[in-house]
């Protein structure tokens, strides 16, 4: 059962949070408190419509922002590239990934911008459906290093 929230109340968690907190505890073996706000999911499996309905207790009513670990595929973890494609189209990283920083200027993750894309590419058309993937890196590795991934939120 979902406890009462104060009225205007959203889970809304900073780049910063998502990395170090959540996902630390994900890559450390989970939480199953941590599941009901941010459940585990492959979105790569499902249309981006489908999405907002999979999302965790606190996220299921937001309009804008949904959270999901999602489990890394075994092409990625050989060092593969991961499928990116749903049955109707495919998400299309854009731009370059860029350091996610901690309050003490450390790097402590990676975050890529993509964009879904109906039909087969390179010919797709782009949609609004816009999805930010974060990576958490090893804490030693600097801006200026290929950071090791552990997993993806």
């Amino acid at each position: 059962m979902v406890e009462e929230l104060p009225v205007g109340f959203r889970f809304y968690p900073t780049e910063v949070e998502l990395i170090s907190f959540y996902l630390r505890i994900q890559l450390g073996g989970g939480h199953a408190t941590i599941y009901s706000l941010i459940p585990i999911i492959d979105v790569f499996n499902v249309e981006p419509t489908q999405l907002p309905n999979l999302a965790g207790e606190r996220c299921r009513g937001d309009k804008e922002q949904w959270l999901f670990f999602v489990p890394r595929q075994e092409r990625e973890a050989r060092g593969g590239r991961p499928s990116r494609t749903t049955n109707s189209g495919y998400w299309k990283a854009t731009g370059s990934p860029g350091p996610v920083f901690s309050p003490d200027n450390r790097v402590i993750g990676v975050k890529k911008t993509m964009v879904f894309y109906i039909g087969k590419a390179p010919k797709g058309r782009k949609t609004k459906w816009k999805m930010n993937e974060y990576k958490a890196i090893d804490e030693t590795a600097s801006v200026s290093t290929i950071p090791k991934v552990h997993n993806h939120l």
